[in-house]
């Protein structure tokens, strides 16, 4: 592909390089060869740039001259994105049911899916057009899908489920399973409170490998749209997740969290039942969330505070031993 193609694919204005160069592929910075494109977003990486072997280099606008050509964006990592796109284009699944998957009659799949090998489809299922079952998926009755629909493999969804257009399932992701509830009896007993109501997905969402999104007892479990949930997520029952979000890998919401519109929650971040994070807040790895966030806020520790706030005292922690002999020699 031309380099001239891929500027006007992009969006992007080429400094530096011959139109007619031609682009065979996309590579990281340090890794990139004659004939590949590559992307600086990250300052750290402008180093990279200078030295880069890659035949042309997507950076922002206002990024300093290389002798290497440039594709500049107002987005060099969205435009990279893109990019990849270009040069990788996903596997097609022609329209069809395998032989052996199991569809129930009441089912009613539209026109242009795909279902693979060993599929169970339940009773009054509905899937949308151009949806992909791969092998071993499992649609529980009742549940309603949208359009453009992609399952891989051994992604289950639960009964009654809403799911709506253009929604990802990864490997092993599980759409409605039974809630944590449960109630002790006067013997010390724990006995199971039902969880019949359903979860609701928005579209344009991806919920990534072997995460977990629960139903609730009463009201539903619900993800707004565009929102990405990352491997191993869980996200428990009556939550409510607003549009946008990014929720990163080992997150865990307790039942009947509220999170706000363009909330990241970075990896290993908890938060506890009945909390509210704010639109546009962010909350650092490892973090405990133990109140309500203000929208906008960065917050980090457990329990979490405001960041600043935080990285001062984290940066008194080596020197506690030292405070506290000063404290005690101020004893009289």
């Amino acid at each position: 592909m031309k380099l001239a193609q891929i500027a006007s694919t992009l969006g992007a204005r080429l400094e530096n390089g011959s139109p007619e160069t031609e682009i065979t592929g996309v590579a990281g910075i340090e890794e990139a060869g004659s004939g590949q494109i590559t992307f600086v977003a990250n300052p750290k990486y402008a180093a990279a740039a200078r030295t880069t072997k890659a035949a042309a280099v997507i950076v922002a606008d206002d990024f300093p001259a290389i002798s290497s050509a440039m594709l500049r964006s107002k987005n060099p990592y969205l435009a990279f994105a893109k990019a990849i796109g270009l040069f990788h284009q996903p596997a097609k699944y022609a329209a069809g049911v395998h032989a052996t998957a199991v569809v129930h009659v009441s089912a009613r799949i539209a026109a242009g899916a795909h279902v693979g090998p060993y599929v169970v489809i339940g009773e009054d299922v509905e899937i949308g057009k151009n949806s992909v079952l791969l092998a071993h998926v499992v649609i529980y009755r009742g549940a309603k899908i949208g359009d453009n629909f992609f399952a891989h493999s051994h992604a289950v969804v639960r009964e009654g489920c809403r799911l709506g257009n253009h929604v990802l399932l990864q490997n092993g992701a599980v759409i409605g399973a039974d809630g944590f509830g449960f109630a002790k009896d006067d013997a010390g007993r724990w006995h199971k409170i039902p969880q019949p109501q359903p979860v609701v997905i928005e579209d344009d969402v991806e919920i990534q490998a072997n995460s977990c999104i629960d139903r609730a007892s009463v009201g539903e479990t619900h993800i707004g749209r565009g929102t990405k949930i990352d491997n191993l997520v869980q996200v428990g029952h009556g939550s409510w997740i607003g549009e946008d979000a990014l929720l990163a890998s080992q997150v865990g919401l307790a039942g009947s969290t509220e999170i706000g519109n363009n909330v990241i929650l970075t990896g290993q971040v908890g938060v506890v039942g009945h909390c509210k994070v704010g639109d546009g807040a962010i909350v650092t790895p490892q973090s405990g969330v133990a109140g309500d966030i203000e929208a906008g806020a960065i917050v980090s520790g457990a329990p979490a505070v405001e960041h600043k706030l935080w990285l001062k005292y984290s940066a008194l922690l080596s020197r506690l031993p030292e405070i506290a002999r000063a404290v005690r020699s101020q004893k009289p």
